[in-house]
């Protein structure tokens, strides 16, 4: 066999291995898909606590006079509802 023919044969021999360790490499590498994340719940309604806290505030705004007494009463029923 000519020289130049046995080297052709170990090139060849040789991207092919190559290539197949290419492939294995990238199979290995390739991301994981992720499941989508889960549906986030739809809002609670609030603790007694932070309607307790929001009476305040708005208590803090009517006394300050930043809120009329017909806004007062009409945010504390919001509040009061939810």
């Amino acid at each position: 066999m000519p020289r130049f023919l046995r080297r052709a044969a170990v090139l060849g021999a040789t991207a092919h291995v190559a290539a197949k360790r290419g492939e294995r490499r990238a199979a290995e590498e390739a991301p994981v898909q992720e499941a989508p994340p889960p549906p986030v719940p739809a809002a609670a309604p609030a603790p007694p606590e932070d309607r307790y806290g929001d009476l305040v505030k708005l208590k803090e705004l009517l006394d300050s006079g930043v809120l009329t007494q017909a806004e007062f009463d009409a945010e504390k029923q919001r509040v009061l509802a939810s």
